[in-house]
């Protein structure tokens, strides 16, 4: 053992018999301690003794670079394969191969920039692993600016994330002709204060987006390290819950862990809830699983919004999405439920349809509308679309139990 427990975690857990303890100091400590027997030979002058984890990590790095056999580096995991593209679509590389050279890749000069796809009617693969870029040889043949030698452009193209990952910069400055984006108008900007963005986005875009930003940092075409200033990620919307139940080959309803058995769908109206679970209302001795799963095209459980517009309106469709629960919990789709929310638009044109008394509300409706209005506003900075909506279907169930309605104004207009 190289490493104990810090005197702080070591002093707080005590210890039930000596047998533990014992058998505790027999195994390896693989998390944050104080380094233990780690002095090295006097002639080395390494000594990390007595150390915090991360002044052992220190000291060890500054001892390899004074004895020049190691050096203090940040390393960036990034696979390359994910970013290129063997195709035609997408953003060029600038880079040009010269030719007679070492095999390295050389930026074309800024003023060549940006480097454009060429125009043509070919898009099919070259035939080799390279994109169709290979075969149009009056663009991937040029010449190195440097030297006036021949030299090939790369081939592959970005995957249209080149432009994703700077968008936000460019809607600030978007008609700069000689800049990415003006100074001052970067500097009053940035950064983005909200980036809304669900799980795929964090492997994605937001990886990339952040990368490039630390690059334009280092180049100084950015005043900020951080491109945004607050993440949420919106959960995933799920498509409607499908019930189905296992038949064997014998036509016996079989178990789960029956590798001949097939799945048999039944529909909601099919099923009764029976304690925690369901069960087949035809035979209640048939347990039903029910489970929700990502949309997707093969399962057939995609939903449509036009559709949902067509037959609901896109209110209701815009408000249900708000209100099925929290912004960051996954959710699961529900038909009926945008049938709940579509029947609480029209209460509240129903509690209007036939006008207003133009008369100073009364001390109970002010405080409700008051109350409606502060709940409202604080959930919807905070995001909590939900329990905002659910604020508002409350104001209107007191409405309904007014005897008149009122025009909104103070009672001392």
């Amino acid at each position: 053992r190289v490493v104990s427990p810090n005197d702080a975690s070591s002093s707080s857990s005590s210890s039930s018999s000596s047998e533990s303890n014992d058998a505790d100091a027999a195994l390896p400590y693989c998390e944050a301690g104080v380094a233990v027997a780690s002095s090295s030979s006097s002639s080395s002058g390494l000594d990390i003794n007595g150390l915090p984890t991360a002044d052992a990590k220190a000291q060890i790095i500054e001892w390899l670079e004074a004895k020049g056999i190691g050096k203090r580096q940040v390393n960036y995991k990034l696979r390359d394969w994910l970013f290129a593209r063997q195709r035609y679509w997408g953003e060029p590389f600038p880079l040009i191969y010269p030719e007679g050279g070492d095999g390295s890749a050389v930026a074309i000069p800024e003023d060549q920039l940006p480097l454009m796809l060429p125009e043509t009617d070919q898009f099919k693969p070259s035939g080799t692993p390279e994109s169709p870029l290979a075969v149009i040889d009056s663009w991937v043949n040029t010449t190195d600016p440097a030297t006036g030698a021949p030299a090939r452009r790369e081939t592959s193209t970005m995957p249209q994330w080149a432009g994703s990952c700077w968008y936000y910069l460019r809607f600030i400055d978007p008609g700069n002709s000689a800049a990415l984006v003006d100074k001052a108008k970067e500097q009053y900007w940035m950064p983005v204060d909200l980036y809304v963005g669900g799980a795929e986005h964090a492997v994605l875009h937001l990886l990339y987006a952040r990368f490039w930003h630390k690059v334009l940092y280092d180049l100084g075409v950015v005043s900020t390290k951080e491109p945004f200033g607050r993440l949420v990620s919106q959960g995933m919307i799920l498509g409607e819950v499908e019930y189905s139940y296992l038949v064997g080959a014998d036509g016996k309803v079989a178990l789960d862990d029956d590798p001949h058995a097939t799945v048999v769908k039944v529909s909601e109206a099919e099923v009764d809830k029976k304690g925690d679970g369901y069960v087949l209302r035809s035979d209640p001795s048939v347990r039903v699983t029910a489970r929700a799963h990502k949309m997707s095209k093969s399962r057939g459980n995609v939903i449509n919004p036009d559709d949902v517009v067509q037959e609901f309106g896109g209110d209701s469709l815009r408000l249900y999405e708000m209100f099925m629960g929290p912004l960051r919990d996954t959710k699961v789709w529900s038909t009926r439920g945008v049938e709940g929310v579509h029947r609480f638009l029209a209460r509240v044109y129903r509690a209007f349809e036939a006008g207003v008394a133009d008369v100073p509300a009364s001390r109970e409706q002010l405080r409700l509308l008051h109350a409606t209005i502060k709940k409202v506003s604080t959930e919807t900075e905070e995001l909590r679309f939900n329990t905002g909506i659910a604020a508002m279907m409350e104001f209107i169930n007191g409405v309904y139990k007014w005897d008149i309605r009122w025009a909104i104004r103070s009672s001392n207009n």
